[in-house]
């Protein structure tokens, strides 16, 4: 595995090098966008409407679009100078047990491992305590330029980082709850 991070898991007085690692993969079956009458592949271009010509990917950059409808463009530069204090720190910001988080607020899941050999004891120090009292460390790290929540959990001997979903990002499920009560007014159980 490559290592897509790397920084501090830091609560307290406590600093712990680490290096974050895909937990996941997904193996799904690669379908293609074709021509319907020969099977040719078809491709997506990069057209600019203002110039109304194609461009090269070179000349491609991204912006964030306001209200307006008007777009601010952003380099690279921009974005690493985002100014994120959890950039290179996993801010534990407490812990609480394990069994009261909601699972649908889980997102992607990492593997935290030991940066380097003065982090292996209290690394393994702390995947024993979390695994002994059932807690979980709740905590904010900036990925990918994103801050996010997660969790640090203990799985198979190892530090899981279980980032987790902003409450805005959860739907509530409105009336489906109300279409699945029996004429009876009392709940029917579904059939899985």
């Amino acid at each position: 595995m490559r290592a897509i991070w790397s920084g501090l898991i830091q609560f307290g007085m406590v600093a712990l090098p680490v290096r974050l690692y895909g937990a996941t993969e997904e193996h799904a079956v690669r379908l293609h966008e074709i021509h319907s009458s020969d099977g040719s592949r078809v491709e997506h271009r990069r057209f600019c409407r203002a110039e109304g010509r194609e461009i090269p990917y070179d000349e491609v950059g991204r912006g964030f679009a306001l209200p307006d409808g008007s777009m601010v463009p952003l380099t690279e530069e921009d974005l690493a100078r985002l100014p994120l204090p959890t950039k290179h720190t996993c801010e534990v910001l407490g812990f609480v047990p394990g069994a009261g988080i909601d699972p649908i607020s889980y997102s992607k899941p990492y593997y935290a491992g030991p940066d380097g050999p003065g982090a292996e004891r209290p690394y393994a120090l702390l995947v024993e305590a979390l695994a002994r009292t059932g807690m979980v460390g709740v905590a904010k790290v900036a990925i990918r330029s994103r801050e996010r929540l997660a969790l640090l959990r203990p799985r198979r001997g190892v530090l899981v980082l279980q980032t987790l979903l902003w409450e805005d990002e959860l739907r509530e499920p409105g009336d489906l709850a109300r279409r699945h009560r029996s004429r009876t007014g009392s709940w029917s159980s579904p059939r899985c």
